[in-house]
């Protein structure tokens, strides 16, 4: 009996890079070669709401697979996945994991290996511009309420348009950093479409944080991913244009510091 959870995608786990496990998900409609998402996870590991949003991609058409970047460590994986620890990684492991993922679905028949993306949430936000900086054959940058804080270094070597998505009331991400990740892409004259979305909390895609979840607003943040993709590998970004596009709705009195946690 299939998981309703994950009607119209073919999921499995698999191997490659000498121990690097990893969720796939294969659409199971549509007609191949399909598009693809290289997906990073949040703090916790590859818990839930990332094996979700693997099988969502491919529901709606596209290959994804999400990486266990805790796969060679050695830390009480239990404990991340309930938040009570926390990974750290360098740039360089970032890029092994991602591209390694990269490289498996550009090896599968059904992928077609030139509309691959890569997409990051919270503390793998910044993940796909890690990965673009060193491969260029990166189709698309998915940036959800995290990743603001990157290098004019690693922006200046971007070579694919980037969405970012973040939330008025995220108590990580000031409406100012928004601002200052919009302003480098603008410096170093790269694509990009921007949303920030009105009262949003950190966490407002994840339905398995019923405090932070957003239904509505997950919904239409969701079709706007749809939507980018699918400009993108339509050829909707130029490589000989440069497209912005920031969309921001905040209160007058914003106050930064009046944000909080929520459970």
């Amino acid at each position: 009996m299939p998981d309703p959870r994950y009607l119209g995608a073919d999921t499995s786990w698999v191997e490659f890079g000498e121990g690097t496990r990893a969720f796939l998900a294969l659409p199971e409609r549509f007609t191949p070669p399909y598009g693809a998402v290289v997906l990073g996870h949040e703090r916790y590991g590859l818990v839930q709401h990332t094996l979700d949003l693997v099988a969502k991609f491919a529901a709606f058409g596209y290959v994804a697979i999400a990486p266990d970047m805790a796969s060679h460590w050695d830390g009480d994986k239990g404990a991340l996945n309930r938040g009570e620890l926390r990974l750290t990684l360098t740039p360089d492991q970032v890029r092994t994991y991602m591209s390694l993922s990269m490289d498996y679905l550009a090896a599968r028949p059904e992928v077609d290996p030139g509309r691959i993306a890569a997409m990051g949430v919270c503390a793998s936000g910044g993940y796909p511009h890690i990965l673009n900086a060193a491969r260029p054959d990166v189709a698309a940058n998915i940036v959800f309420y995290g990743g603001a804080e990157v290098s004019d270094e690693i922006i200046g070597r971007l070579t694919a348009p980037t969405l970012g998505v973040f939330g008025e009331g995220d108590h990580t991400i000031p409406i100012g950093a928004v601002q200052g990740f919009r302003d480098a892409l603008e410096r170093n004259r790269k694509s990009y479409q921007i949303r920030l979305f009105a009262g949003m909390p950190h966490g407002w895609l994840n339905d398995t944080m019923p405090g932070r979840y957003r239904q509505r607003e997950a919904d239409e943040a969701w079709a706007l991913i749809i939507r980018f993709l699918e400009r993108v590998f339509s050829g909707g970004y130029p490589s000989d244009r440069v497209r912005w596009q920031f969309e921001s709705e905040s209160s007058v009195d914003y106050d930064y510091s009046k944000n909080v946690r929520l459970e």
